[in-house]
């Protein structure tokens, strides 16, 4: 990508959630736009931090629990930039072979995820611009096919990001494509916001989002489990992030985690 492109669809006045994202983990990879709404969302909910750091945490667990199960290709879609802690970083401590291809639609993730991956084998770890959207164009997409062999069990991660997709653009026709192209033995991997345990101050956090590039919509659980529909729940199921294969106790700020993840197995 040109300086020119770059510059022509980076827009630093409209914030994007990746970048806000980026700053919950106290990021550098952020502008002005993005620290304000973040800042607005931290004023409502300073659990907001928090929140970001479990699902990073909730993330690697997840990865980590699938290299060990022999899972060696991973799709990781919406990925933000991905820094300490990434699907790289965590698959490859297990499993040096694992192939992993990210996906994302914002052209500064784009640049700087290349950047921290220069040193990385391009045969195993690449990253593409796709946007969650349009399935057909990410599955279809060269790059992606020279890494993932979809004949084979792979883990399709959607982390914190469908709930940046509204009701009309159909969110779970958008899972079930992801799912009829996984082979057998493949995972499914989402964590997604919900309003279930506050619900007047959760729907307060997402307004700062509205002039956002993807506004935030929380589900109920319910709602969130229908994206697994077809599938085997890996224990413990649908739960809040912390409680998710905790590497210890779970902590007691269980109430201000206004998050559900979750993994299926395609039998």
């Amino acid at each position: 990508m040109s300086a020119d492109d770059w510059h022509r669809r980076v827009d630093p006045s409209k914030p994007h959630p990746a970048r806000m994202y980026d700053y919950f983990l106290d990021g550098k990879d952020n502008f002005e736009a993005d620290r304000k709404a973040a800042e607005q969302v931290l004023r409502i909910a300073p659990e907001a931090r928090l929140m970001a750091l479990e699902n990073r945490a909730f993330l690697g667990r997840a990865v980590r629990f699938l290299a060990a199960a022999g899972i060696r290709q991973f799709l990781d879609i919406g990925t933000g930039l991905p820094t300490q802690g990434s699907t790289s970083e965590v698959a490859h401590e297990v499993a040096p072979d694992a192939r992993i291809v990210y996906v994302d639609n914002d052209p500064m993730v784009l640049v700087h995820a290349r950047a921290l991956l220069a040193d990385r084998d391009a045969k195993s770890t690449v990253v593409v611009e796709g946007d969650v959207r349009d399935p057909d164009a990410i599955l279809g997409h060269p790059d992606v096919r020279a890494v993932i062999d979809f004949d084979q069990p792979v883990a399709v991660l959607l982390v914190a990001i469908l709930h940046f997709i509204r009701e009309s653009e159909d969110p779970v026709g958008i899972v079930e494509r992801f799912k009829r192209v996984m082979a057998p033995g493949s995972y499914l991997v989402i964590s997604h916001g919900t309003h279930d345990f506050d619900p007047e101050r959760s729907a307060e956090a997402v307004r700062p989002y509205a002039n956002a590039t993807a506004p935030a919509v929380g589900r109920s659980g319910a709602e969130i489990k229908r994206f697994f529909d077809g599938l085997e729940m890996v224990d413990p199921g649908l739960v809040q992030l912390p409680l998710w294969r905790p590497d210890g106790e779970p902590p007691s700020h269980l109430d201000v985690i206004w998050l559900y993840g979750g993994v299926g197995r395609r039998v």
